[in-house]
Formats: C-alpha cells, sequence, structure tokens
C-alpha cells in the first residue's frame, strides 16, 4: 500500500473515533446534567476523563498526520491504548449514574449514529475519488466501494435491530459496535488498497 493510501485509511480510521467519542461525550454531558450531586461529581470526572482521551487522541493524530508507515503503524497502536482507556471512562460514567439502562441507550444510539455517518461520509468521499481513474481502473474502484456500502448497510442493520429490541446489555451493546467498528475497518482498507492498485 503506498503512503498516501496508509495514510488516508489512517486518517479515516481515526475521524471515525474521534466522532465516535464526541457523539458519546455529547450524550453523556446532557445526562449529567440530569444526576443528582454524588451521581453528578462521579460521572463528570468519567466525562472529564473522556475529555483527556480524546484531547490525547487527537493531539497523536496531529503530531503524525503526516508521518511515514512506521510512525503511522506505532501510532495506530498508540491511539488504540487511548481508545481503551476512553472505553473504561465510559464504563466508569454509566456506573456513575443511577439511569444506566437510559445512558446505554442514548450512548449507543449516539455511537451508532456516529458511526452511520462515518461510514456514509467515507463512502461518498470514495465514490467520488473513484471518478478520476482511468475506465479500466475505475471499475476495480466502484467495486471495492460498493462493497463497502454492502457492509455499511449489513452493519446499520445490526446496530438498528440491537436499537430496537432495547433489552441488551451494555456488553451485548459494546460488542455489536465493536463488531461494526471492525468490519468498518476491514472495509475502509480494501477499498485504500484498491486505489492503490489503481493508482
Amino acid at each position: 500500500m503506498s503512503s498516501q493510501s496508509i495514510l488516508h485509511a489512517y486518517l479515516d480510521w481515526t475521524k471515525e473515533r474521534l466522532d465516535e467519542i464526541d457523539a458519546t461525550l455529547a450524550s453523556f454531558e446532557h445526562g449529567a446534567s440530569k444526576l443528582q450531586a454524588d451521581a453528578r461529581t462521579n460521572a463528570e470526572k468519567s466525562i472529564a476523563d473522556m475529555r483527556a482521551a480524546r484531547d490525547d487522541f487527537f493531539k497523536a493524530i496531529r503530531e503524525h498526520g503526516q508521518a511515514s508507515e512506521a510512525v503511522i503503524a506505532h501510532s495506530k497502536t498508540e491511539l488504540q491504548t487511548q481508545w481503551a482507556k476512553f472505553e473504561s471512562s465510559v464504563s466508569s460514567f454509566l456506573n456513575a449514574t443511577d439511569q444506566q439502562a437510559k445512558e446505554q441507550e442514548a450512548a449507543f444510539r449516539a455511537r451508532a449514529d456516529a458511526q452511520r455517518k462515518a461510514w456514509k461520509e467515507a463512502i461518498d468521499k470514495l465514490h467520488s475519488s473513484a471518478k478520476n481513474f482511468a475506465d479500466n481502473r475505475r471499475e476495480e474502484v466502484e467495486t471495492a466501494v460498493k462493497h463497502m456500502k454492502v457492509d455499511a448497510d449489513a452493519a446499520r442493520a445490526k446496530l438498528e435491530k440491537l436499537r430496537k429490541s432495547g433489552s441488551e446489555s451494555w456488553a451485548a451493546m459494546q460488542s455489536a459496535l465493536t463488531e461494526t467498528r471492525a468490519a468498518w475497518d476491514k472495509a475502509n482498507q480494501a477499498v485504500h488498497e484498491s486505489l492503490k492498485r489503481a493508482a
């Protein structure tokens, strides 16, 4: 994979994660204002931890945005550590709230919406870039983008089914989000590999 394609895949990966973090924070910030004093204090600490994880995540992206393949791989590993810290803060927030089921549902919906938006933006951007290739190469890229769209539709259906059931545990919701996030990563990587071959 070319360094340009690696960089684009990395940037797409990081943008999706940041969007999901921001959506979660917005959901929790709204919910925290309704909590009683003790729960609010614990929830606000968790939110502060989530903000710190997001800021560290964003800082690492800025520092490694134009880096080599080795630096990008290292940065992605660091960001996965930051992601784990963020997920830990999410769990801490949910444990601090008395309205855990309601907060879980709101967080799940916000994160699923962020994933759906990331899929759509990536598909739109990649479909648009496919137009820049010669006819014989454009078909390969468009086929990869179509596969990505199929994967996105499957992910959207899975998340929507889980959301509508409303009775799933946070562990099941997290598992579904992790699964669809991994599918997005795989589809995004496949499209960028097609772009590399077509270039």
